[in-house]
């Protein structure tokens, strides 16, 4: 595959958010994120450096009322661009995995790139808000982000103190755990997968 076939882009428009978001896997870092959710360019930005994808998002959403929608959809985009981006799947590892220290804090990120989207999310966050940001959003964003990218996703943070520390960690985790899937492996001429597709 060239890096130009592992490129997704998506426009969502909704009554409550308007998104244009495009993923580049084989990229190099370079994050373009406006979301108008603060909290979650920072994270954002983390995923696409220690990911090595190159990730553009623009949004505009009712962030008048909360910031529910914006980051909830925003995640069903980054999951439909993923799945774009990959296509039928053939030759990525398929199964991505890592852990990622933040000071306190220990976060273990596993994922399987299967088709069968599941999400289970063991992160406890001491706060209910980081600066602005509810917390709680965290675990809607990748929820979106697993039914819309086909992602058996398990996220769990095996200790930590300081909110900021542990969505950073699992946002970092997340980048580096599906670098490692959709890295491309030269013994595949298929999936990966002994039933001949995902």
């Amino acid at each position: 595959m060239t890096t130009q076939e592992r490129r997704g882009r998506i426009r969502r428009r909704t009554n409550e958010t308007d998104i244009e978001l495009s993923l580049v896997i084989d990229g190099s870092g370079a994050a373009k994120i406006t979301t108008g959710v603060g909290f979650l360019d920072h994270m954002l930005t983390l995923f696409a450096v220690h990911g090595f994808f190159d990730l553009t998002v623009t949004a505009r959403g009712d962030t008048e009322i909360d910031d529910h929608h914006t980051v909830e959809d925003i995640g069903i985009c980054l999951g439909r661009a993923l799945k774009e981006a990959l296509g039928d799947n053939r030759g990525i590892s398929r199964y991505g995995f890592t852990y990622v220290p933040m000071d306190e804090t220990l976060a273990r990120v596993c994922l399987d790139i299967s088709n069968r989207p599941h999400l289970h999310y063991d992160v406890r966050v001491p706060d209910q808000k980081v600066g602005t940001f509810d917390t709680a959003l965290a675990k809607e964003f990748f929820r979106a982000v697993a039914q819309h990218g086909g992602l058996t996703l398990h996220v769990d943070v095996l200790h930590g103190e300081n909110s900021h520390h542990i969505l950073e960690a699992v946002f970092k985790a997340f980048g580096r755990a599906l670098d490692r899937a959709t890295t491309n492996d030269r013994r595949l001429r298929g999936q990966l997968s002994s039933k001949g597709m995902l």
